[in-house]
């Protein structure tokens, strides 16, 4: 049976709008009326980065920061993206938001980024030649390695889809193939990435090698191929193109993430054309919305004196004079003025120049999803796992703990391998609060029912604790997936 999806369809639509063709219907277009010049291998790339966009005023998949919400790093008061219902009630195939939802799904933006990705590997060729078209596909490959990625990661095994969606019968319904062969396409698709893509910096929202690298060394450890994720990883600290932000703060706004030395990939905006909402989000009081808020058992997590305490979350007594809460107008003041008691609304990637964000507002801060902290810290953890806490991790553990404007001490000496484990993994929790890393840590360490069932998220409903069930290790897939390819797509286990 061939595994086709309806969200194939994509593609096809997207360069029909592109190219404004009204002489073929959409779901007709041929690739002979678009590949035609170099021109439009451009636009199609352009549209390749766009999967990962969102629509103004709405949630994207692609938000790292939504991701926290499913775990016990934040709160969301208003069930943002499906994760306090998911998180309460437990996941299901209809409960909606990234899970499960038609419009807003993981499942869904996924796939549309998968279709646009095999198009564009299908028909490249015919316009562009030599190093630029080397330089085309990786990228194709390393945004379609992303998007699989997140799906295999989250869903498991899920339909394996590489064909030309201008070619395929959409009449054949999808079935789904093993986890292994999902990622052994990621792990071809990276290192065409990484053999094709330009050994550079990241300046211009492009990928390049270093971003497939530290791609593929997350692949890796997720397969807990632990001696090559540290090795691929070590690769990328001796190139020496990146290093770590002395304005640890300045990664997560502009103009700083621009110039910052250590991001590595990020999903790019820029107002009014490509926009998000997310100081209306996570910032207004008057609309009701605090969909991005720290729990207590986050801050706990903090050390003393840890300065990412502050420069990721508002406090209560915060003022401008301090240098911390800089809203005015329809933005209260935390711990009063109807935010939730108990919660600590979130700072980092806010806009600081933002004082009073009203209903409406546009905000074009980058969503980071790769930063070189996370490959220093992956190789320590990888090495950690391979051959125990030698010098080499302690370094990377350190360095990333006594960047400037941070300046944590050294970890102790002579910790083992266990006690190290303990210290990567919270050296990881604060590093990346609200950066959408922790759910997928938790699961992927096979800690994530120890950490999220039973857990309270608000401190002023005791009684409601969180459910981790051992089959939530993969969602299920959305219903409306299987009631469309009945009977060849068969949902997950326990759902």
């Amino acid at each position: 049976m061939k595994r086709y999806s309806p969200y194939i369809l994509f593609a096809a639509l997207f360069f029909s709008a592109c190219k404004k063709l009204d002489v073929t219907p959409p779901d007709k277009l041929s690739s002979g009326i678009f590949w035609k010049s170099p021109a439009d291998a451009d636009l199609a790339l352009t549209g390749l980065y766009g999967t990962l966009l969102t629509t103004s005023g709405q949630i994207s998949a692609y938000g790292p920061m939504w991701w926290e919400n499913f775990s016990d790093n934040a709160y969301t008061q208003n069930n943002q993206a499906g994760a306090q219902q998911a998180l309460i009630a437990g996941l299901t195939s209809t409960l909606g938001g990234f899970p499960t939802s038609n419009d807003e799904s993981l499942y869904v933006t996924s796939y549309k980024g998968i279709a646009a990705a095999n198009s564009f590997l299908a028909n490249v060729n015919k316009v562009l030649e030599g190093d630029k078209l080397n330089q085309y596909k990786g990228e194709a490959s390393f945004l379609r390695a992303f998007h699989y990625f997140m799906l295999a990661q989250t869903y498991g095994n899920v339909p394996l889809i590489t064909e030309d969606p201008l070619t395929i019968d959409f009449k054949n319904k999808v079935s789904k193939s093993p986890r292994t062969e999902i990622l052994k396409l990621i792990d071809s698709d990276l290192d065409a990435a990484i053999a094709g893509l330009p050994d550079a910096k990241y300046t211009t929202g492009h990928a390049v090698k270093a971003s497939a690298q530290g791609l593929k060394v997350r692949v890796l450890l997720f397969e807990k191929k632990f001696a090559e994720a540290a090795a691929l990883a070590k690769a990328i600290i001796d190139g020496g193109l990146f290093s770590l932000n002395s304005n640890y703060a300045g990664n997560f706004y502009k103009p700083d993430q621009r110039s910052s030395p250590e991001i590595m990939f990020s999903v790019q905006f820029q107002a009014p054309a490509a926009a998000h909402s997310f100081s209306v989000t996570t910032a207004i009081i008057g609309s009701g919305y605090k969909d991005l808020q720290g729990t207590q058992d986050m801050i706990d997590e903090y050390e003393a004196n840890d300065p990412r305490k502050t420069m990721s979350f508002f406090f209560p007594g915060d003022t401008p004079a301090d240098n911390g809460w800089p809203f005015s107008g329809t933005v209260g003041t935390p711990g009063v003025n109807n935010w939730t008691k108990g919660f600590y609304p979130a700072k980092k990637w806010l806009d600081p120049k933002i004082t009073d964000p009203q209903p409406g507002l546009l905000d074009d801060q980058d969503y980071v999803w790769l930063r070189y902290a996370d490959v220093k810290l992956m190789y320590a953890e990888a090495q950690n796992e391979a051959v125990g806490p030698d010098a080499s991790v302690y370094q990377q553990v350190d360095e990333v703990r006594a960047r400037p404007g941070v300046a944590m001490p050294a970890l102790p000496a002579g910790l083992n391998q266990d006690e190290m484990r303990e210290r990567i993994r919270h050296e990881r929790r604060v590093e990346f609060a609200l950066e959408g890393l922790r759910y997928f840590d938790l699961r992927r360490w096979g800690i994530a029912q120890q950490k999220l069932n039973g857990f309270i998220q608000n401190p002023l409903s005791p009684n409601v604790k969180t459910v981790y069930r051992p089959e939530f290790e993969y969602w299920p897939l959305p219903q409306i997936e299987i009631d469309r390819n009945k009977p060849v797509l068969i949902q997950n286990d326990n759902y």
